[in-house]
């Protein structure tokens, strides 16, 4: 059984800090693009960071600088290290796993940026 579990998520204040992780069990972790999406409320799921096994990186460009993923291949485990946190981050967090065709969704953490 595959699963994808999100922690770390909560309030935070403006300009604050915070890191996700996301522990994958059930695949084959270093077979798969492991990725950050989120969702706020009203608006769609959007791509905030991806890493393949390898380490190539992209990010959405309103996290560029401010958000840093990163993958422990060992733990099976995927980070999103966020610096400088702003109200429009306000979303629940995805963890996704892609591998071609095949993919997988965590059920989400819930950041609120807010004072």
């Amino acid at each position: 059984q595959v699963q994808l579990v999100e922690s770390g998520g909560g309030l935070v204040q403006p300009g604050g800090s915070l890191r996700l992780s996301c522990a994958a069990s059930g695949i084959i972790f270093s077979r798969f693009v492991m990725g950050w999406y989120r969702q706020a409320p009203g608006n769609q799921r959007e791509l905030v960071a991806g890493i393949t096994y390898g380490g190539s990186i992209n990010y959405a460009d309103s996290v560029k600088g401010r958000f840093t993923i990163s993958r422990d291949n060992a733990k099976n485990t995927v980070y999103l290290q966020m610096h400088n946190l702003k109200p429009e981050d306000t979303a629940v967090y995805y963890c996704h796993a892609r591998n071609g065709a095949i993919y997988y969704w965590g059920k989400g953490t819930l950041l609120t940026v807010s004072s």
